[in-house]
């Protein structure tokens, strides 16, 4: 059997669909369709009976052969350029760091800034990204994914504005309250207010954003001058918040988490510098 077909086959069951596959694989869809048959859905492509066999029966084994091969270009000193995604301020911020250690051992890093969840998996699956990090689960067999950690949301503002917020009028109408300050934010949406005013006020914010930084760095700047309040990851505000640059306004008993997954495309954990780069991130994520 010619292995290339093989493997043809087995990208597009992982994948789900003829054009997710040739985006993984650097082929055009067309040549992608004309080399495997499998059964049409009306959302992408499933396999027969045989061919689902044959598919988890022969995955393994290639994976096993491109370690093989990528284990010898390393070897080989030809050394290994790890392509990393994620939202700006973590990867900047966690990831990052994380992976210094392997720099020493002779890694390249390259970083994309990406915000949006669907543009990162997107690159991922077009091989653009060797892992990436989100803040949603991705779904799919084209990708696996591993939590990471959990990151804290908090309300802040710089002392001017928490002066004139007294706890009692905040534990009874603290929303309402809020809404009368001005709002610092990534996006017009009010992603992160809308989130925390959900999980701690069930409800919807009625605030407009006052001032919009598509960073959550000068997001937290902002706030710090006086700019009005923000919902900023703890680790991000927490040098702030020591120094009292920032207040955080409320102490919730369930604090507001978002999660975030490491992923990469299904079989290539099996190669040796992703798999270091994945076990370095995770074992860090650890004191996060």
């Amino acid at each position: 059997m010619d292995l290339s077909l093989l493997r043809t086959f087995v990208a597009v069951h992982r994948a789900g669909s003829f054009t997710r596959a040739a985006a993984l694989l650097g082929l055009s869809q067309p040549a992608v369709t004309s080399q495997i048959r499998f059964l049409r859905q009306a959302r992408g492509v499933t396999p027969t009976t045989i061919g689902d066999e044959l598919a988890h029966r022969a995955a393994p084994h290639l994976d096993a052969l491109v370690e093989i091969a990528e284990t010898g270009l390393d070897e080989q000193g030809g050394g290994r350029t790890l392509h990393v995604a994620g939202p700006p301020e973590f990867t900047a911020l966690r990831v990052l760091p994380a992976l210094t250690p392997l720099v020493g051992q002779g890694l390249a890093v390259r970083a994309s800034f990406l915000g949006n969840t669907e543009e990162i998996l997107d690159g991922l699956a077009a091989g653009h990204h060797d892992l990436a990090v989100t803040t949603a689960r991705p779904r799919g067999g084209l990708i696996v994914s591993t939590p990471l950690c959990d990151e804290e949301h908090v309300l802040v503002a710089a002392e001017r504005w928490a002066a004139r917020l007294s706890p009692d009028v905040l534990l009874g109408t603290g929303s309402v309250v809020l809404e009368q300050l001005p709002v610092v934010e990534v996006h017009e949406s009010l992603p992160f207010v809308s989130r925390y005013w959900a999980a701690v006020f069930d409800g919807k914010p009625a605030a407009a954003a006052t001032v919009i930084a598509p960073d959550l760095r000068a997001v937290r700047d902002s706030a710090a001058s006086g700019a009005g309040l923000a919902v900023l990851p703890r680790y991000l505000c927490e040098e702030d918040l020591a120094a009292g640059r920032l207040v955080a306004l409320l102490d919730p008993p369930v604090p507001p988490l978002r999660t975030y997954f490491l992923v990469a495309r299904t079989g290539t954990l099996a190669l040796s510098p992703l798999a270091r780069a994945h076990e370095a991130l995770l074992r860090a994520a650890a004191d996060w």
